[in-house]
């Protein structure tokens, strides 16, 4: 095969390297996930009614505008 490897042993050899490399991970306690969870979730919606509100003025002052000049 002149020096390479069949397919199945470099995928076997890819998965043997991947669940090396998640051993070395450091995953986060349930703790930590429920209140990043709630962070993301409580940003969202603040967010979302932020840009509600932003583009709601724009859609007002633009029509504002175009009845001031049409």
């Amino acid at each position: 095969m002149n020096g390479k490897e069949k397919w199945y042993r470099r995928f076997v050899n890819f998965i043997k390297n991947v669940r090396a490399e998640l051993k070395k991970v450091t995953w986060p306690s349930r703790s930590e996930v429920y209140s990043t969870t709630i962070v993301v979730i409580l940003a969202t919606v603040f967010f979302g009614f932020y840009l509600f509100l932003v583009d709601a003025l724009s859609s007002w002052a633009l029509t504002k505008v175009r009845a001031f000049l049409g």
